[in-house]
């Protein structure tokens, strides 16, 4: 199946659905032959890039997803790898801390990389993340090892996730590599991005940012989400897809061109997420939904 790429930098492109691992390791199969099913699904949708992050499955889904690429040799070469790194939380491999925290020294990044390639049987990373804004950030030694990290070959981009545009241009000052893409919160219920100037100045940039729980982390489903699930089901009715769709869908409809990270480990729904691309949203329908997301119409 074709599907739109994203290019982020000249010679990266991603596709512009994504397939979140985050859940991966919490799987009652974690088994090698069902992860190759999981992403065999997604690349019969055309959907090729795979979002992990070091911290996933408690330090653990790299290394589920690299048994999967071991037992399949010319899998990784199909897909593009992004992973993050920086969150030190007392949990896996750092049960010894005493408190969650945020490391972004040359020595943390460099070792956090050197274990991904081990945990996911590669010899590279496609896009590496920033995970979270360090406030203890020196900006010169970040910026340093990552743009070490991309003339090395062991990092192809390099980007950020959950940054202002503050933390970005710290950041981007030390460095002679362009950051390419920051993944953020968004969705129909958590809709902030779009009016707190997060979304504009990427857009502005012609930054391609990512989105992470573009459904609302489960919300939508909830009581919480009630209204607007209702508003969703009945124009996918009319589309012939789910509520799932049209809210990834509203994501899609935005020009700054964002790339939804959609995470499940249930096979039947991983092969629908790709419904998304279906929908047609003018900009009436648009304003509908995220008028039933503020609970009143815009100003």
């Amino acid at each position: 199946m074709s599907m739109e790429r994203v290019s982020l930098t000249p010679d990266l492109s991603l596709s512009r659905l994504v397939y979140g691992m985050w859940r991966v390791a919490d799987d009652a199969d974690t088994s090698p032959a069902h992860v190759q099913a999981k992403i065999g699904a997604c690349l019969d949708q055309g959907i090729t890039t795979l979002d992990q992050a070091d911290i996933y499955g408690d330090y653990g889904a790299e290394e589920v997803l690299g048994a999967a690429f071991a037992a399949a040799p010319g899998l990784r070469d199909a897909v593009e790898l992004v992973t993050k790194c920086d969150i030190v939380a007392p949990i896996g491999k750092y049960a010894d801390r005493r408190v969650k925290y945020y490391d972004t020294s040359a020595a943390h990044i460099t070792a956090s990389v050197e274990a991904s390639l081990t945990n996911m049987h590669t010899d590279r990373i496609d896009l590496l993340l920033i995970h979270r804004p360090d406030p203890l950030m020196d900006h010169v030694e970040t910026g340093g090892v990552l743009d070490a990290l991309v003339a090395s070959g062991k990092v192809r981009a390099v980007g950020v996730s959950n940054f202002k545009p503050h933390d970005w241009a710290l950041l981007q000052s030390a460095m002679s590599t362009p950051l390419c893409t920051n993944q953020i919160e968004a969705s129909v219920l958590h809709h902030a991005p779009f009016a707190n100037g997060d979304i504009a100045w990427m857009q502005k940039d012609g930054i391609a940012p990512m989105a992470w729980s573009p459904l609302g982390g489960g919300r939508l489903f909830s009581d919480e989400g009630a209204a607007v699930h209702a508003v969703l089901s009945r124009i996918g009715t009319e589309q012939g897809v789910d509520a799932t769709a049209v809210a990834v869908a509203w994501l899609l409809a935005h020009p700054v061109g964002m790339l939804p990270v959609m995470g499940t480990n249930s096979l039947s729904r991983i092969r629908a997420i790709s419904d998304a691309c279906k929908v047609s949203l003018d900009r009436e329908t648009w304003f509908e939904i995220y008028t039933a997301a503020l609970g009143q119409e815009v100003p």
